[in-house]
C-alpha cells in the first residue's frame, strides 16, 4: 500500500503568523512508519521526498508515484535509504542489499522499482536527479565519522556521514545522522541556516516518553516543534534548525539543493537568536 502526501512551500512571513497546529500540519511528518505500507510526503523544498517503508513481513515495492508524473519514481531522481530496524533487504536495479541497522543505502537515478523486505524499518529520502551516480550500499563500517562540541556545553555529539563528498559521490543528496553523547542534550550548536539547501530531520532511537524540542523559524523570529520518536522536521532554506531533547537520541539529517557542500552554512549565534 501506497500513500502519498504534498506539503506545498511557506513563505517565512506566513510562517510567523502560524499557530502551534498550523507549524505542525505544514513542517512535522508524523505517522510514517506504518506496518506494511509505504508513505511519502511529497515537498515542494526542492521537490525533495521523505517517508518510511514497513514491510512486516511481506515484500513492498515502490514504483510508480503519481505525484512525480513518471513511470517510475526513480526515472529522475535519486534515493537514500537508512534501515533504523531489524535486518532488512532492499532489492533495486537487479542487485539485492543486505542492510543491517544504521546501514544507509543510495540508489542513482535510473534505478528502477524498489522493493524492500525482511524486519527493516526503511527511512527513504529522495530528491530530483540530472545525472545517474553508481548506487551503493554504505555500512557502519564505511562511514566517516566526526566527534563534535563539548560535555560542558552540553552538546557532545558524534557525526556519522554516509552519502556525503568525502565517502562517495551523488548528484545532490546528502545524508548521515548525528548521535548525542549520554549526558549531552543540543544538536546543531550554534544554529544555521544554509539558503541554498533544504533540509529534513528524522529523529530516532527515543524512548516512547522521550521528545525532541526542534527549534525552527527565521533567526530573529524563531518557532518549535515538539517532536515524539520516529517523527520527522522538514527546513525550509530560511529557517534554522537545532533541538534539545529528554534522554538519548539520534537524527538523520538529509539536505537537497545547489550544492553538496555539508560545510556550506551560515552560522547563527545564541546571541542572536529571539
Amino acid at each position: 500500500m501506497l500513500s502519498v502526501e504534498t506539503r506545498h512551500g511557506v513563505h517565512p512571513n506566513h510562517a510567523k503568523t502560524m499557530d502551534t497546529e498550523g507549524l505542525r500540519a505544514a513542517f512535522l511528518g508524523q505517522g510514517l512508519f506504518a506496518p506494511g505500507e509505504i508513505r511519502l510526503i511529497y515537498t515542494h523544498y526542492e521537490r525533495f521526498v521523505l517517508g518510511a517503508a514497513v514491510p512486516q513481513g511481506a515484500p513492498l515495492t515502490l514504483d510508480h508515484v503519481p505525484e512525480t508524473k513518471t513511470p517510475s519514481f526513480l526515472d529522475r531522481r535519486e534515493m537514500g535509504i537508512v534501515n533504523i530496524g531489524g535486518a532488512g533487504i532492499v532489492h533495486a536495479g537487479g542487485e539485492t542489499y543486505e542492510m543491517a541497522q544504521g546501514d544507509v543505502l543510495y540508489l542513482g537515478m535510473g534505478s528502477g522499482p524498489v522493493t524492500f523486505e525482511g524486519e527493516g524499518r526503511f527511512y527513504i529520502t529522495s530528491c530530483p536527479a540530472h545525472r545517474a551516480c553508481p548506487s551503493r550500499l554504505v555500512t557502519l563500517a564505511d562511514c566517516k565519522e566526526v566527534a563534535m562540541g563539548d560535555a560542558a556545553s552540553s552538546n557532545k555529539r558524534i557525526i556519522k556521514q554516509f552519502i556525503h563528498p568525502q565517502v562517495m559521490e551523488s548528484c545532490q543528496l546528502i545524508l548521515g545522522y548525528t548521535s548525542l553523547i549520554e549526558g549531552s542534550v543540543w544538536n546543531t550548536i550554534p544554529s544555521h541556516i544554509h539558503d541554498r539547501r533544504m533540509e529534513a530531520y528524522l529523529y530516532w532511537g527515543m524512548a516512547p516518553e522521550a521528545r525532541v524540542l526542534h527549534l525552527m523559524g527565521v533567526p530573529e523570529e524563531t518557532r518549535h516543534l515538539f517532536i515524539a520518536n520516529e517523527e520527522a522536521a522538514i527546513s525550509p532554506p530560511w529557517s534554522i534548525h537545532s533541538g534539545a531533547g529528554i534522554g538519548a537520541y539520534t537524527f538523520i539529517w538529509a539536505m537537497a539543493g545547489d550544492n553538496v557542500d555539508y560545510t556550506d552554512m551560515d552560522f547563527i549565534q545564541p546571541g542572536d537568536l529571539r
